[in-house]
């Protein structure tokens, strides 16, 4: 079996999140290495560099090149910056490849996210571009353990709550161990001492009785809820949970595998998001630099020359004839899916490392409902719902809590076999789908729905795809000749880092690549 296999494999049994902790666990994602703000010493000269690209690899180059005395220039496909960091709000228009037209029919303030949606604790150089650019940040929710976890397979497909899972899983792995300590079991592998101390953990980890049993009662129930709740009056006294899932239909329903997403190096808490949506974070990038972009050029040629690099590029929109735009440096931050198939003068080793890296199929569904029946009926404040369903997840907002009127979900958001399947489809019917799956996790979809919008990263003109795909092998054999400086050329971007798929990898990536630029220049 081969790694990919197995991470489709992983990911179509447990979901996004257990294959994203396979793949951190294979050394394919690392966490991020910021230190600070970028020092860049040295005269350049006035030297000039373009720069392809304005997602946050882009203008963070740009931004900071301009800085120290470079004359920047960058060339940009669309009408916006920002690149995959992209937030749609009612009124948005966006047409993908074969030409449909989706425009979001969203209520002023609601939004989704189709690409980035979340930001770790540990992505300290996003984080800190958003402290100095003023970028106001709020919580995200990763972990809600009112939230539900879902398969077709176990419990007649009736949704469970997160808690009550985790709970009934863990504290029966603790009554398992403990039971085997006490009947030492574990002797040769723990002293006397130390079995004492773990019978005590164990029962507090996995909230066991003082016979060190799982077992209906108070213990149990401040971890899975109650029957009836703790309350006030002549009707306060709680009852007791009494409907712990016995350990062998909880194991074979498999619901474990999402338990754990919380506990993977990046989502755990804390997380954050820009309030109001994640393109505010391009929006304040594109504050410093706006200027120097030029928008709707669609490069088609990349040519080096002795001491200069000139690229060629159309009107995105309007076509018309070639024209030109040249200086000393060029850095590329299109994604290797597109760049691939641009006509570019570089070496055999820079254009099979551009050639290896394929790009993950992805699709997210924004759904609009006509009230936030998730927190009236279910008490569900953010976080995420997981599920065997094609759809794997959904999302609920984590702002705007008791707000009246209508409220947004991520109501699908695959990779994989079942992205492959829903960009296969029109948009309207991805939308139609994740409604029709949705139903069966939360019933009200059938009367609360009131529009959508998908989209498929593989039909996005600009990437055709949602991140580049590296495996150890591929990494061993064509990273460092993508990282190197090429005659006057050099990339940079999520590809281009080992933080993958995430808005981190972009900025530490343009961040190393501008610093031996600089050092070149100045040499």
């Amino acid at each position: 079996m081969t790694r990919r296999e197995l991470l489709t494999l992983i990911g179509s049994v447990a979901g996004s999140s257990a294959s994203y902790t396979a793949m951190a666990g294979m050394g394919l994602t690392t966490p991020s290495n910021y230190t600070g703000p970028i020092k860049l010493e040295g005269d350049p000269k006035g030297a000039s560099v373009l720069i392809l690209g304005a997602g946050l690899a882009g203008m963070v180059a740009a931004y900071e090149l301009r800085k120290v005395g470079y004359k920047v220039r960058v060339l940009e496909y669309n009408t916006r910056a920002g690149g995959r960091n992209w937030t749609l709000r009612g009124g948005d228009s966006y047409t993908e490849l074969g030409g449909i037209t989706q425009t979001c029919g969203f209520d002023k303030g609601l939004y989704i996210n189709p690409g980035p949606w979340r930001i770790p604790h540990h992505h300290h150089g996003v984080l800190d571009y958003c402290r100095r650019f003023g970028v106001a940040l709020e919580p995200y929710v990763q972990v809600n353990y009112n939230a539900l976890v879902h398969s077709t397979k176990a419990f007649g497909g009736k949704p469970q709550r997160f808690r009550e899972i985790q709970s009934d899983y863990q504290g029966q792995i603790a009554e398992l161990l403990a039971k085997a300590t006490q009947q030492h079991k574990l002797d040769e592998l723990v002293t006397k001492e130390d079995q004492e101390m773990l019978l005590e953990s164990l029962k507090d980890w996995g909230a066991l009785d003082e016979h060190h049993a799982y077992a209906p009662g108070r213990e149990s129930s401040e971890r899975r809820g109650y029957e009836k709740l703790p309350g006030g009056g002549v009707s306060a006294v709680p009852v007791f949970s009494k409907n712990i899932i016995p350990f062998s239909p909880l194991l074979h329903s498999q619901l474990w595998g999402a338990i754990g997403a919380g506990q993977n190096f990046e989502m755990q808490t804390m997380l954050f998001q820009p309030v109001g949506g994640m393109d505010k974070i391009g929006d304040a990038f594109k504050r410093q630099v706006n200027d120097l972009i030029q928008y709707n050029a669609k490069v088609t040629r990349i040519q080096q020359a002795p001491g200069k690099v000139t690229v060629s590029y159309v009107d995105a929109v309007k076509g018309g004839a070639p024209r030109t735009a040249t200086a000393d440096w060029c850095l590329c931050t299109i994604p290797l899916s597109t760049l691939s198939q641009i006509e570019i003068d570089v070496g055999d080793d820079m254009q099979a490392a551009i050639n290896a890296v394929p790009y993950a199929a992805s699709t997210k569904v924004g759904l609009q409902f006509k009230r936030r029946f998730w927190e009236e009926d279910e008490h569900i404040y953010g976080g995420i719902t997981y599920t065997d369903l094609p759809i794997r997840v959904i999302a609920y907002p984590n702002n705007g809590y008791h707000a009246a009127g209508k409220g947004v979900l991520l109501g699908g958001y695959m990779f994989g076999p079942n992205a492959y399947e829903f960009t296969s489809l029109p948009p309207a019917e991805r939308v139609r789908r994740a409604v029709e799956y949705g139903a069966q996790i939360h019933p009200q979809y059938k009367t609360e729905f009131d529009n959508g919008i998908a989209v498929a990263w593989h039909r996005v003109p600009w990437t055709l795809g949602c991140l580049g795909v590296w495996t150890d092998e591929r990494r061993a054999e064509h990273y460092q000749n993508l990282c190197q400086i090429d005659g006057r050329f050099l990339v940079a971007g999520e590809h281009a880092s080992y933080i993958p798929g995430w808005q981190e990898g972009a900025v530490l990536s343009s961040l190393d690549a501008i610093t031996r630029l600089h050092q070149r220049v100045v040499a």
